[in-house]
C-alpha cells in the first residue's frame, strides 16, 4: 500500500473512472481533479446516479467492453479506478466484445450464470485490461477515505458491542468466503442478519423490521461488521458506509459500526462522524486477527 501514501501513480496517460452509483465516485473524481488529473468518467447506465457536469464523461453499458475499450484509445487512458455501486449484473446479450476479448466470451458468460459477485467482479477487471489500461484502487486516489483503526467519532463500543463485534466478524468472514457479500449485523451475541444481493441499507432495514415483529429483542442494540472477502481484490469493492449507512443503523435501533480498518471505505467522513455523534452511535475501525489485532 505504500503507493498509496505518495499520491498517484506517475504515468503520461490520463486516469478514467467506471463510475456505479452513490457518492463515492464523485469524491474520487473529485480528488483525482485536486493531485493535477484531467480524470474521464465512464458512467455505467442504468447505475450511475452523479451529475457529472464539469466532467469529461460518457454513458456506456457495463459489458459493452468494445466501446469501452475505444474510449481508452480514443482519450489515452492508461488507469483505471472502479467506483461505486454496481446493483445489475450484465445480461450475456448486453455483453460486446473486442478482437482481444473474444476469446474470453465462454468464460464470461459461464462467470455471468454461476459465478459470485467477486468472481464477476475479476472478471469485469481481467476485460477491461485486456482492453489496455492497470486498474487502481480508489484508495490509491484517495487514501484518506480508509478508515483508521479505533473509534472514529466521539463514542466507542461498550463490552457488549465488542461481544456484538466479534460474533459479526466471524460471520462477515464466512460469508465474504461463500463470496455473498460483505456485512453482518449481530444482537446480543446472536448473528440476525447477513447480506446479500440487497446490499447493506437494505440488509439493515430488514433488521428493524424483525425488532419491530419481535423475531429479534428491541431492548438489545446490536452492531454492523463489514469486512472485506478473504479473495477481496482491493482494486475495487472495498467495504464502504456513509451517511445513509449510518441512517440506517440508527433507524435499526444498533449501538454502531465495526468496519476493517485499512480496508474499508467512509465515504463523506465528515457528515458520517456528524450523524453517529448525533445519534449516539459508535464507529470503530477493527482489525482482523493475522492483521495486526482484535476488536
Amino acid at each position: 500500500m505504500a503507493m498509496a501514501m505518495h499520491g498517484l501513480p506517475q504515468a503520461k496517460g490520463r486516469l478514467a473512472i467506471i463510475a456505479g452509483a452513490g457518492a463515492l465516485p464523485h469524491h474520487v473524481a473529485e480528488a483525482a481533479r485536486r493531485q493535477g488529473e484531467d480524470p474521464f468518467i465512464i458512467a455505467l447506465s442504468r447505475e450511475a446516479d452523479a451529475d457529472w457536469t464539469g466532467f469529461d464523461h460518457s454513458t456506456l453499458a457495463i459489458g459493452d467492453f468494445a466501446a469501452i475499450s475505444r474510449t481508452f484509445a480514443t482519450e489515452g487512458i492508461d488507469r483505471v479506478v472502479l467506483s461505486g455501486a454496481v446493483r445489475q449484473r450484465p445480461e450475456w446479450r448486453d455483453i460486446r466484445p473486442t478482437l482481444k476479448t473474444l476469446a474470453k466470451v465462454p468464460s464470461v458468460l459461464r462467470t455471468l450464470v454461476s459465478g459470485g459477485d467477486d468472481a464477476v467482479l475479476r472478471m469485469a477487471m481481467q476485460l477491461i485490461e485486456v482492453s489496455g489500461a492497470r486498474i487502481i484502487g480508489a484508495h490509491e486516489v484517495v487514501p484518506d477515505l480508509l478508515a483508521d483503526a479505533g473509534p472514529i467519532g466521539a463514542h466507542a463500543p461498550a463490552d457488549k458491542d465488542r461481544r456484538d463485534i466479534a460474533a459479526g466478524m466471524a460471520a462477515a468472514e464466512a460469508l465474504g468466503a461463500l463470496d455473498v457479500g460483505q456485512g453482518a449485523v449481530a444482537v446480543g451475541g446472536r448473528v440476525v442478519a447477513l447480506e446479500g444481493a440487497e446490499g447493506t441499507d437494505a440488509m439493515l432495514e430488514r433488521v428493524a423490521t424483525l425488532k419491530a415483529g419481535g423475531r429479534v429483542s428491541a431492548r438489545r442494540r446490536g452492531v454492523l461488521v463489514k469486512l472485506c472477502k478473504p479473495q477481496q481484490d482491493e482494486r475495487a469493492d472495498l467495504p464502504a458506509i456513509g451517511p445513509s449507512t449510518v441512517a440506517a443503523a440508527e433507524a435499526a435501533g444498533l449501538a454502531g459500526i465495526a468496519v476493517e480498518a485499512g480496508r474499508a471505505l467512509v465515504v463523506e467522513r465528515s457528515e458520517v462522524v456528524e450523524a453517529a455523534n448525533r445519534s449516539g452511535l459508535f464507529i470503530i475501525g477493527i482489525e482482523r486477527e493475522g492483521r495486526g489485532g482484535r476488536p
